[in-house]
C-alpha cells in the first residue's frame, strides 16, 4: 500500500494577507473556485481540531471535471492550518480516536471498498483500521476505550444478481430491489480485524452513535431505504449493545440532529412536532431509559439547527431566528442559560472537545470558515479565500416588508455594487426551495444563486423567506400547507411591489429564479404572474402537480408537509395550481434547466412546461437545458459553472435590458475555457 507521510508544512492559510483596495467584482469564474470548510472534528481533550477543506476542480483553468473533494486539514491556531493528506485523497467521516492520538477518516483506496483509516496526529503514515469485506463503510464510531470500531456498512453482495448482470440481464425492478445497511463491530489493533461481528439493527439504519458509557447506541432508521420513508417514517432507537433490546423514540415528526449527553442518560433531539410539521426545527430532550421526550423551544419563532453536549453537561445549540443566528446554552435539565450574539455570523455547525467549541460559520463576505468560541466571542481560524478581500461587494442586509394580508415577510437583500441608480435597479428574486428552508444573512452566492455575481453587474438580489419557510416558527411554516401558490407566491409579487415602492427596484425589470420548490415558484411567476416578471430562470422545478405525484419519489412527504390532499380529491384544483395550466399567459422569457437523472422532481416536469409554452406561446423566448447524469441539483464542476454562466447571460439579455423580445443568447455560451 502506498502510504503518505504528512509534510506538516503550513498551508496558505497560515500566510499573512494584506488586502488591497476592493476593485474587482465577482464573476462566474470566481464562484467556481470558492472553497469552504466541510466536516469538523475536535479531539476529546480539545487539543486538536481536524476539518476538511472543500474544493472543486477549476474547469475554467483546464482541470479535469468532477465533483467536490475534501482534503484533510489540522488546525493548530488562528490561520495555522496544515494539510494532512494529499489534495486528491477524497475522504469523509473525519473524527479522532478516543485517546486523541489519531485522526480517523473514511477513504476508498484504489477501487476497493470504503474503509476506516487513521493517521497519527504527530505525523506518520496513514493505515487502515477497520473494514468489512465487499461492503463500503458509510459511518463509524469508536467504543469509549477505543478498542472497538462500530461500522454502518452497505448490503451484502448479491452474487446471483451480479452473475445475471454479467450475462446481460440487468432489468431493474422499481422500488422492490431494496438494499439495507448493516452494522458491524471490529476489534482495533495493529492488524485489521478480518472477522468483524454483525449486529442486528431495525429497518434501514442511516446513522448511529455509541453512548459515552459504551452500553448502548443511538440509531435512526426507517422501514425502507426509500427517500419518502426517510422523511415520513424515520425514528430514533436506543439499542442495548449487550442484549440487543431496542427502545424506540416515538416522535411523530421528521428527525434531525441527535446527540448523547456526557453521562449517557439523555439525548438532545432536533425534530418535528407533528407528522405534518414541515421541518425538524424543535429542540427536545429524550430520556435514554424510557424514550420519553419533551420540547424545549416549542412554538418559538425560530429553528434549532445543530446541537452539541459540552463536556461539563451544558447543551450548546445553534438557533436561527429569521435571517440571523445565535448560540444558545441549556442546562442538562433543559433550562436556558445563555444566548450569545454572533455579531452577524451565520452559524451552521458546532463540535466540541474538552469544552472547546469549534464552529462553522459564514457571513455576507465569506462562505463557511472555522471559528472557535472561547466563552465570550468567536475567533476566526481559517481563511480559504483570501482573494475575496479584493472583491467589491454590494451592501447586504435583512429586509422586511408587509404582504397584502398584513403578514410581515423577511428576506436578505443585496444591493448593486456602487448603489442603486435613479429609477431603481433590475431586481432578481432568488427563491429558496423546500419551501421548508430559509435564507440567512450570510454567504449568498453559489452556482445557482446569483448573489454577488449579479450585484457586481448592477442587479439587486432579494431572497424572500416567503410563507412556508423555516426560521419563523412552525405556525409560519404551516401557512403554506394546503395552499399551493397562494399566499406563498403572492408574497413574491408583494416583495417586488415593496422594493419598487422604496425605489430599490425598477418595476419593469424584475426577474425570478430558484431551484426545486423555488423552480416551481419561478414557473408560476413566469406563467400565472407573467405580467409581473420580465425574466425567469427555472431549475429542477415543478410544472404539473398532478404528474409530480406520479413521477417523483416523495409523494407521502408532499401529502404530509405540503398538499394535505391527493390529486384525485380535486383534479381540477390540482390543475389550477400547475404552471402548465397557465402556459397561454407565458410572456416571460424563461430559461429552464434540469438534471436528466433527477429522482425528486422528474425532468419530465421541465419538458412538460417547455412543450406547453412552445405550443401555446411560440413567440416567447424559451430554452430547455438538460444536464446529463445530474440529479436534483448539479454536482459536477463543469455543470455548475455552465449553469452560472447561462443564468447570468439570460438575465443580462432580458432583465438588464427590460426587452422581452430580445434575441435569445446562443445555445452554447462562451465559457472562457483555456486551451
Amino acid at each position: 500500500m502506498n502510504m503518505f507521510r504528512p509534510a506538516l508544512m503550513a498551508s496558505a492559510l497560515a500566510l499573512p494577507f494584506t488586502p488591497a483596495l476592493a476593485q474587482d467584482v465577482m464573476t462566474p469564474e470566481d464562484v467556481a473556485r470558492v472553497e469552504s470548510t466541510g466536516v469538523v472534528a475536535v479531539s476529546g481533550d480539545g487539543t486538536n481540531i481536524a476539518y476538511t477543506r472543500v474544493h472543486r476542480p477549476d474547469v475554467t483553468q483546464g482541470e479535469a471535471n468532477g465533483t467536490a473533494g475534501q482534503q484533510l486539514m489540522l488546525a493548530n491556531g488562528p490561520m495555522m492550518a496544515t494539510a494532512y493528506l494529499p489534495e486528491d485523497m477524497r475522504i469523509s467521516g473525519v473524527d479522532f480516536t478516543p485517546d486523541g492520538s489519531m485522526i480517523t477518516f473514511l477513504w476508498t483506496d484504489n477501487g476497493g471498498d470504503r474503509a476506516v483509516y487513521g493517521v497519527p496526529v504527530g505525523g506518520g503514515a496513514y493505515r487502515m483500521l477497520a473494514t468489512v469485506e465487499d461492503a463500503p463503510v458509510f459511518s463509524y464510531d469508536f467504543s469509549p476505550d477505543g478498542s472497538q470500531i462500530y461500522m454502518l456498512v452497505g448490503a451484502a453482495p448479491d452474487e446471483q444478481r451480479a452473475e445475471e448482470r454479467s450475462a446481460g440481464f440487468d432489468a431493474q425492478i422499481y422500488e422492490e430491489e431494496l438494499s439495507f445497511n448493516r452494522m458491524f463491530v471490529a476489534n482495533v489493533g495493529m492488524e485489521v480485524d478480518e472477522n468483524p461481528r454483525e449486529i442486528t439493527v431495525p429497518g434501514y439504519v442511516d446513522s448511529f452513535e455509541i453512548s459515552p458509557d459504551g452500553s448502548w447506541a443511538m440509531i435512526t432508521s426507517a422501514p425502507t431505504p426509500l427517500i419518502d420513508d426517510s422523511y415520513t417514517s424515520k425514528r430514533p432507537h436506543i439499542l442495548n449493545l449487550a442484549t440487543g433490546a431496542i427502545t424506540t423514540v416515538e416522535t411523530p415528526g421528521k428527525v434531525g440532529d441527535i446527540e448523547i449527553s456526557p453521562d449517557s442518560t439523555q439525548l438532545s433531539m432536533i425534530a418535528g412536532v407533528a407528522d405534518n410539521d414541515p421541518a425538524d426545527t424543535t429542540l427536545h430532550l429524550v430520556d435514554a431509559s424510557t424514550g420519553e421526550y419533551r420540547a424545549l423551544n416549542a412554538g418559538a419563532a425560530e429553528a434549532a439547527v445543530d446541537a452539541e453536549w459540552m463536556a461539563d453537561g451544558r447543551l450548546a445549540t445553534i438557533i436561527h431566528t429569521g435571517v440571523q443566528s445565535s448560540l444558545r446554552f441549556y442546562s442538562d435539565d433543559g433550562d436556558m442559560m445563555e444566548e450569545v450574539d454572533t455579531d452577524g455570523l451565520i452559524l451552521t455547525s458546532i463540535e466540541q472537545g474538552g469544552n472547546l467549541l469549534a464552529v462553522e460559520a459564514n457571513a455576507p463576505e465569506h462562505p463557511n470558515e472555522l471559528f472557535m468560541f472561547d466563552g465570550n466571542g468567536f475567533q476566526r481560524w481559517t481563511n480559504h479565500n483570501p482573494w475575496l478581500a479584493n472583491i467589491a461587494f454590494g451592501e447586504q442586509r435583512a429586509y422586511t416588508f408587509t404582504a397584502r394580508d398584513g403578514q410581515e415577510i423577511e428576506g436578505v437583500l443585496v444591493l448593486p455594487v456602487g448603489g442603486v441608480p435613479e429609477g431603481g435597479a433590475p431586481l432578481i428574486l432568488d427563491v429558496h426551495g423546500g419551501p421548508e428552508a430559509h435564507d440567512s444573512n450570510g454567504w449568498t452566492t453559489n452556482y445557482s444563486g446569483p448573489g454577488h455575481v449579479a450585484a457586481g453587474q448592477g442587479y439587486a438580489v432579494f431572497q424572500p423567506n416567503y410563507r412556508g419557510s423555516t426560521g419563523y416558527g412552525v405556525d409560519f411554516a404551516l401557512q403554506h400547507q394546503g395552499n399551493y401558490t397562494d399566499p406563498e407566491f403572492v408574497d413574491l409579487v408583494d416583495a417586488k411591489n415593496a422594493l419598487v415602492a422604496e425605489g430599490i427596484a425598477d418595476a419593469d425589470r424584475v426577474g425570478v429564479t430558484g431551484g426545486s420548490y423555488g423552480g416551481y415558484a419561478t414557473a408560476w411567476s413566469s406563467t400565472y404572474f407573467s405580467e409581473e416578471f420580465a425574466a425567469g430562470v427555472m431549475f429542477v422545478g415543478i410544472s404539473n402537480q398532478i404528474s409530480k405525484v406520479g413521477t417523483g419519489d416523495i409523494p407521502f412527504e408532499m401529502y404530509n408537509a405540503h398538499a394535505q390532499e391527493w390529486p384525485w380529491d380535486d383534479w381540477q384544483g390540482w390543475l389550477e395550481i400547475s404552471p402548465i395550466y397557465y402556459a397561454d399567459r407565458a410572456d416571460t422569457p424563461l430559461l429552464i434547466m434540469h438534471g436528466d437523472a433527477d429522482p425528486r422532481v422528474h425532468p419530465a416536469q421541465s419538458l412538460e412546461l417547455y412543450r406547453n409554452i412552445t405550443i401555446r406561446r411560440p413567440d416567447t423566448p424559451l430554452r430547455l437545458v438538460f444536464y446529463p447524469d445530474e440529479g436534483h441539483g448539479n454536482a459536477r464542476a463543469a455543470a455548475q459553472y455552465d449553469y452560472n454562466v447561462r443564468m447570468m447571460e439570460w438575465f443580462d439579455t432580458y432583465l438588464m435590458t427590460g426587452d422581452r423580445d430580445a434575441e435569445m443568447p446562443a445555445p452554447r455560451p462562451d465559457l472562457g475555457l483555456e486551451d
